[in-house]
């Protein structure tokens, strides 16, 4: 009896006004549609604790990667930082002995140039006697 009445039903649709057959195939494309949206809507199931718990140790892991590059990374910027100041106390060292040597040097030039000039000064101060003593001694070359 319900096939009876499925199918008187089915021929009142077919005979019915075309506009309403279209009415009626857009609805049911919209309730199939709503249906697909309904499932791309959901969320996707929450991750069970094991999954939880994994990827917890997959960051921990990370986690202690990452600290002990930074370790590394910064114990050999402290070694270079060290050779560094190391070399540039010994540089500052070499220059100010250099700058010492250079600065004796210098000193004991200026003596000598000065006892150089003081000599040659009084040279000339006892050359100035030798005219008279020259006119003495060759009165005929002059």
């Amino acid at each position: 009896m319900e096939s009876e009445e499925a199918a008187n039903s089915e021929s009142v649709v077919s005979r019915s006004d075309p506009t309403q057959q279209s009415a009626q195939h857009t609805k049911c494309q919209e309730e199939e549609g709503a249906d697909d949206r309904s499932e791309e809507a959901k969320p996707p199931p929450p991750p069970d604790q094991k999954e939880i718990l994994r990827a917890l140790e997959v960051v921990e892991r990370d986690s202690v990667a990452i600290a002990q590059s930074f370790t590394s990374l910064f114990a050999s910027l402290r070694v270079a930082l060290s050779e560094v100041t190391g070399r540039s106390v010994d540089h500052m060292q070499c220059f100010s002995d250099a700058a010492g040597h250079l600065q004796e040097c210098a000193l004991d030039a200026a003596t000598k140039g000065n006892r150089y000039i003081n000599s040659c000064l009084r040279l000339n101060e006892e050359m100035k006697g030798i005219d008279s003593l020259a006119l003495q001694l060759y009165p005929s070359l002059v």
